[in-house]
């Protein structure tokens, strides 16, 4: 009995890993001020061009961050794909206020899926990047932001 549990244990945690993120990256933004110029990038090593992905922007802001929303671009490059950039709006608060996301402190976080059920037109490295698309510059109140990639 004792080695069905743990032989079921076992299976039970190796599926759980598995589960995880393909691809899972984050980049701190040097004094909380995200300048148009710095656009953090990320270099995926897609080996199968078949499977399909969910495609997230990891976000942590402070308390102090002055908008409700935040407008991203990102960027991709790579074999078979046009160089593009896709706009996107990223709702941080709710109307009246109150911070979406997990907390700790005065910080926030979420992971926002961008696209889903997506494929690489092919295999090889692909380049994500990204960039705040907001009026002020340097935009304040970021603390870092990333990209996790999900296999379906």
């Amino acid at each position: 009995m004792v080695k069905l549990f743990t032989t079921a244990l076992l299976i039970f945690l190796l599926a759980s890993c598995q589960e995880g993120a393909f691809f899972e990256k984050n980049t701190v933004i040097p004094n909380m001020l995200w300048d148009y110029d710095f656009q953090p990038q990320y270099t995926i090593d897609v080996d199968d061009k078949q499977a399909r992905y969910d495609i997230f922007v990891n976000i942590r802001h402070n308390a102090y961050y002055p908008y409700h929303n935040l407008f991203l671009l990102l960027h991709e490059k790579g074999k078979g794909l046009r160089d593009t950039a896709f706009r996107y709006e990223l709702q941080l608060a709710e109307d009246e206020g109150k911070w979406l996301g997990n907390s700790a402190g005065n910080l926030y976080e979420q992971s926002a899926l961008v696209k889903e059920n997506v494929s690489f037109p092919d295999t090889g490295k692909y380049t994500l990047s990204l960039e705040h698309n907001m009026h002020e510059n340097p935009l304040r109140g970021i603390n870092d932001v990333g990209i996790k990639i999900i296999k379906k």
